[in-house]
């Protein structure tokens, strides 16, 4: 089972982890493919902003068919996929670019001058295919004994009435990345239900004393609320940058007790970094 407050999260589980009847897919995958047009829908807000008008055009021309599908979570995410590459931004900086851009530039990534993408129907061509290829190699090993449900909701509501073997989160950092508007053009693309008020850590919040002190309540009281559905023994992972030292307070407070702490490099990025970037995991069990 996941719990997440973003939806365009849970649309992505969701399309991971679905059970699908290939065939069906493979063919409408194919039809699509055979569609290819522009529509003559105005762009406003984000995709006229942030769109070449050939790639805004194909990208809300391949919106207008998804309706037209079964499959239509699945195309919906290749839609985003597709929306993030063709951005006019550089191709080193595909995670927070912070405006649009429209001129030629030195591209770190190629070592070359490249030209902000004009045209996204080459990027649905691509996604369409290679998430098909997705679905089938993992039908290929998926375990047919297990379900995954993902649940739209707050953590602080979500009702969760089984017993699980294991609890592993990673929670907003406080401060640090807005995860709502991180991936707005998919928000603004597909319509999505925006709850960025009620991220603990969201960005907009600051790192004020007071936000810093309603992060601390928040995470522990998760933490602690679900860590009661686990069985005897089970462990609480929890992946972190934790460079403000907040998490021994919030064990402490959530009833769970320091087992291991782990070091992970994140250094498989699409953006460039100013420096190394390291990610602790905490793993924790229940106070006895």
């Amino acid at each position: 089972m996941g719990v997440d407050l973003a939806a365009f999260n849970c649309l992505l589980m969701r399309v991971k982890t679905a059970r699908y009847d290939l065939f069906r897919l493979e063919t409408e995958v194919r039809d699509v493919l055979a569609r290819p047009g522009r529509s003559r829908q105005r762009p406003r807000g984000y995709v006229r902003e942030w769109f070449a008008p050939d790639a805004a055009a194909e990208l809300l021309h391949f919106r207008s068919l998804i309706d037209d599908y079964e499959h239509r979570e699945f195309l919906r995410v290749v839609l985003s996929r597709a929306a993030r590459s063709a951005r006019l931004t550089t191709h080193f900086d595909l995670d927070f670019p912070r405006e649009p851009r429209r001129e030629p530039y030195w591209c770190h990534k190629h070592r070359r001058t490249c030209t902000p993408v004009q045209r996204a129907e080459r990027f649905v061509t691509r996604y369409l295919l290679d998430a098909l290829e997705r679905v089938k190699a993992f039908e290929k090993v998926r375990d047919r004994r297990r379900e995954a449900h993902v649940v739209h909701a707050d953590s602080e509501d979500a009702l969760v009435e089984d017993r699980f073997d294991a609890i592993l989160t990673s929670p907003p950092y406080p401060g640090l990345i807005d995860y709502h508007e991180q991936h707005r053009y998919a928000y603004e693309l597909l319509g999505l239900d925006d709850r960025r008020e009620r991220e603990l850590g969201a960005a907009a919040r600051g790192t004020s004393r007071q936000a810093i002190d309603e992060y601390v309540d928040g995470i522990a009281r998760v933490l602690r609320r679900h860590s009661d559905s686990l069985v005897s023994g089970a462990p609480v992972i929890v992946v972190v940058n934790d460079r403000r030292d907040l998490y021994p307070e919030i064990l402490e407070r959530s009833g769970l007790q320091l087992a291991e702490r782990l070091e992970r490099h994140v250094n498989r990025r699409t953006g460039r970094r100013a420096g190394e970037y390291f990610e602790s995991i905490l793993v924790c069990v229940r106070e006895t």
